[in-house]
């Protein structure tokens, strides 16, 4: 059942969502934090119902944990979960590159280069964050003209998952940067040469995997 809608058309559980979730990407509500219905529901001025299903959506995502007798809280830090994330993203990601590809202009590609070059000029060691962001946003310029809206958001959805983790890859493997960066020029070059999109999936999806294998190698 569909909550009312908000005055600005925003469906109650979706601003409980948005507000839990918020909170949660901020560390407001650290891993562990408990999520008290009733208190929400106030802070929010509505009724625990559509908190309930904003609760329920944040479990289906893996950023909230539900234990019979106990309640919800916030899902604490998974390393697996994290890894997990990081293979859909390098599937994902790289399929909606391949079908935006034909699509890029060439100002587009211009701007994803300009993107790069900043990368390319950051000291990893003292901008991991803004690394990572950058990278972010390069990788959305990419598939930003992707014909497949739903595979778009999979996409966002599944950075999601990472920012609840607040993982930056590369804090902990800085030399994987200049590689990435490397790695970025040549995805942008194939798309500029008209590469068959099945080779660019193949070469996207590798270069998230990389970074994915250099980071558990660190870790185990």
């Amino acid at each position: 059942m569909t909550s009312p809608s908000t005055p600005s058309g925003e469906s109650k559980s979706q601003k409980a969502y948005n507000w839990i979730s918020e909170k949660i990407r901020t560390r407001e509500y650290e891993p562990g934090y408990r999520l008290v219905l009733a208190t929400i529901a106030e802070a929010l001025d509505i009724s625990v119902v559509p908190v309930r299903e904003a609760i329920r959506q944040l479990e289906a995502e893996g950023m909230v944990t539900y234990e019979r007798n106990v309640g919800a809280s916030v899902t604490t830090y998974n390393r697996e979960a994290y890894y997990e994330s990081m293979d859909i993203v390098a599937t994902v990601e790289a399929n909606a590159t391949a079908q935006s590809a034909p699509l890029l202009e060439p100002e587009d590609l211009a701007r994803a280069r300009e993107i790069n070059r900043r990368m390319s000029e950051l000291d990893i060691h003292h901008d991991p964050d803004e690394f990572t962001q950058l990278n972010k946003e390069f990788h959305s310029v990419l598939f930003a003209k992707c014909p497949n809206e739903r595979l778009k958001n999979l996409v966002v959805d599944q950075w999601k998952q990472l920012e609840y983790h607040r993982v930056s890859t590369f804090r902990y493997v800085p030399e994987r940067a200049q590689e990435s960066v490397r790695e970025h020029e040549r995805l942008v070059n194939l798309i500029e040469a008209g590469a068959e999109p099945a080779y660019i999936e193949k070469v996207a999806r590798e270069h998230r995997l990389t970074t994915l294998r250099s980071y558990r190698e660190k870790n185990t």
